[in-house]
């Protein structure tokens, strides 16, 4: 028998490893930016087409390389950022495995053309699929230009399941967020289809952040620092009342590497505990310069897990930086303990003697008496109720007067009082004499009465109850639990109804009926606002613009990433526009991760969940009534469209079993 195992070639290999580093065309934008980075380009420019799936190119005026360096640049495990096992443990390159350009021309045509500034000409070679196809000089300018053009090509399975170009695109603006943010001191250019996304001069880290996400960030951010042994923090965090639903601008950063960390994540989350609005998280952009030998990044072939040797202390530090942060710029409440703000009680002994209360009134002060010129506040003296003698209170004005009116027991007035002997006489019957009687009334015959003259019958208890159950929801009596929760009675028990799912599950019908028909009602606003967006919220909302005007939205683009709202669908109430299109589109990205879930079936979804009536708001018995009749209108009223149970039904069976 012949030998089974062989050594795979070098085409082969390099796309099986292209399948972990390439995994989408954000994929090939970081690696190629990093690499610019660690030439040392002060300039970067990012030309796309389709969202990289046509085009990917990247230039910088970094060293470049010589004819030598370009064509062992695309072998694997060719790299210039170590040369012994013993360096991974002091990485502060970006890149250091030399994967990145093998693995990208392994699955995709690359060319590329570079110079370093002590030669006279450059470089220029082109890879199809790792095969050489020329390689030779050229006039260029310095730095380096790599070209990345028809991704995927022979591998037609891994280029079908690439998301539209909206999706792959807002992957590469948030692998460009990424990169941009850690390194203010360079200079970023991103183009996409001929139209510049963004242009970002060289600047200091806040500036940076204000030019990615908009000049609203500004009055947002809060800045932190702290500098231990193990961590120097440095970077921003964002004001409570500024959060958001969704992520996305939330960012950890260690020696200006992006990385994801979910147990620094919870020492955030918790340094703003209590002071947050339910659901939300607070943007943040934290810095952490450590030593290298301290962390492994050699963890994961995105290089963005990371380990260290110390977490929990540095969780401590985040925490403690956070709330410092958060108490200096007077965002949470604090207790001055050097303002003197007790009171001052005496200190009493058992000899010490406590005089009882005096109260100040004047006993011979008559208010019922008009003809008396007596000014009270002239005759004050010190009266204590509990010394006076029967003699005082005889000679009281009040007990005088109540005197004059009480009769004596035994006096003509008394006995004008008492109750006559006689008494039981007025309630005898009294007999009138046959002349004086009245006339007999005509009998009635009920049962020949017209049917518009009877009156109703009165239906026994039972009766009642059972066309009680019967009746429309209109005259049913509803409950509100915790302003959460709308109780109703039915035959088998208590329906418990949550409010806020019902009016998801209500909305969302009535959006894709008006996506379906195309015929989305608008509420004009009274004063249009204008709206400013990142690159990514602007381009998804460039796809779905016209579905969201279905909904009902009167919204228009102005200018630069800008967008003015007119009006918002007539269905929703007492919302304001900017804050339910930003949830809109949060909720839009969010629920994108349903691959079953259609575009249409999405914005409605979205729509539905962002403009749903809140928890703890009270609503009045003809509201509940409302939602309910809607409610069972619906084509599947006992769930939202997320799936989640709306109706839950408490059976009398149950609660008789409670009590027993």
């Amino acid at each position: 028998m012949s030998d089974l195992i062989q050594i795979l070639p070098d085409s082969v290999a390099n796309q099986i490893a292209a399948g972990e580093v390439v995994q989408r065309p954000a994929s090939v934008v970081k690696e190629l930016v990093e690499n610019a980075i660690d030439a040392g380009a002060g300039s970067i420019k990012i030309n796309l087409k389709d969202a990289g799936k046509t085009l990917i190119q990247v230039i910088d005026n970094g060293c470049g390389m010589s004819l030598t360096d370009a064509r062992l640049a695309f072998e694997r495990h060719a790299t210039s950022k170590i040369r012994k096992a013993g360096d991974l443990f002091g990485i502060r390159s970006m890149g250091f495995r030399g994967e990145a350009l093998a693995s990208i021309a392994a699955i995709a045509n690359v060319e590329l053309k570079t110079k370093r500034t002590e030669d006279e000409l450059g470089t220029h070679i082109v890879i199809d699929g790792s095969e050489l196809v020329s390689q030779e000089a050229s006039a260029c300018s310095n730095g380096s230009n790599f070209i990345v053009k028809n991704l995927f090509f022979n591998v037609p399975a891994r280029r079908k399941f690439l998301k539209a170009n909206s999706t792959e695109l807002r992957n590469i603006i948030t692998e460009f967020h990424r990169i941009v943010l850690s390194h203010p001191d360079i200079a970023f250019t991103l183009i996409h289809n001929g139209t510049e996304v963004y242009n970002l001069p060289a600047s200091h880290i806040r500036q940076r952040i204000i030019n990615v996400f908009g000049k609203s960030m500004n009055a947002r951010l809060i800045s932190i620092k702290t500098d231990t042994s193990i961590v120097k923090l440095t970077g921003f965090i964002g004001k409570p009342k500024n959060a958001k639903k969704n992520t996305g601008e939330q960012f950890f950063f260690v020696n200006k590497r992006f990385m994801r960390h979910p147990y620094f994540y919870k020492a955030v989350i918790q340094a703003y505990d209590k002071i947050l609005p339910p659901e939300t998280i607070p943007p943040y952009f934290i810095f952490f310069e450590v030593d290298p030998k301290i962390i492994d990044i050699n963890i994961h072939p995105t290089k963005t897990e990371i380990k260290f040797e110390d977490e929990r202390a540095i969780y401590q530090i985040i925490q403690a930086s956070i709330r410092e942060a958060l108490g200096k710029f007077n965002i949470v409440p604090s207790i001055d303990f050097d303002e003197d703000t007790s009171l001052e009680i005496p200190v009493v002994d058992e000899n010490t003697e406590v005089e009882a209360p005096m109260i100040k009134v004047n006993p011979e002060f008559n208010p019922f008496d008009a003809e008396s010129n007596f000014n009270p506040f002239e005759a004050e003296k010190s009266y204590n109720p509990f010394e006076q003698s029967a003699s005082s209170i005889e000679s009281n004005p009040f007990f005088q007067e109540f005197k004059a009116k009480t009769p004596e027991p035994g006096s003509s007035r008394a006995a004008k009082k008492q109750v006559p002997e006689d008494w039981e006489k007025l309630y005898e019957e009294k007999v009138l004499p046959e002349e004086e009687k009245p006339e007999k009334q005509p009998v009635i015959d009920r049962e020949n009465i017209p049917d518009y003259f009877q009156a109703p019958e009165i239906p026994t208890p039972q009766q009642a109850q059972i066309q009680a159950a019967e009746q429309p929801n209109k005259t049913k009596n509803f409950f509100q639990l915790k302003n959460k929760y709308i109780l109703t009675p039915i035959r088998s028990g208590l329906m418990i109804i949550d409010q806020r799912k019902a009016h998801e599950r209500i909305l969302f019908e009535k959006f894709m009926n008006s996506l379906e028909n195309q015929k989305g009602i608008a509420q004009q606003n009274l004063f249009p606002q204008t709206i400013e967006m990142n690159a990514s919220d602007y381009t998804l909302l460039q796809v779905i613009l016209e579905d969201v005007k279905a909904l009902g939205f009167d919204i228009r683009e102005f200018g630069k990433k800008t967008f003015v709202i007119n009006g918002t669908p007539a269905d929703i109430q007492n919302c304001d526009p900017k804050e339910l299109l930003e949830n809109l589109l949060a909720n839009y990205k969010s629920n994108q991760l349903d691959v079953k879930l259609k575009v249409r079936e999405n914005l409605a979804k979205s729509l539905a969940k962002a403009s749903a009536v809140n928890y703890g708001k009270s609503l009045t018995n003809e509201e509940m009534s409302s939602i309910i009749d809607q409610l069972f209108a619906c084509n599947l009223p006992n769930f939202t469209p997320d799936g989640k149970p709306v109706i839950s039904v408490l059976e009398t069976q149950e609660l008789e079993n409670r009590f027993k």
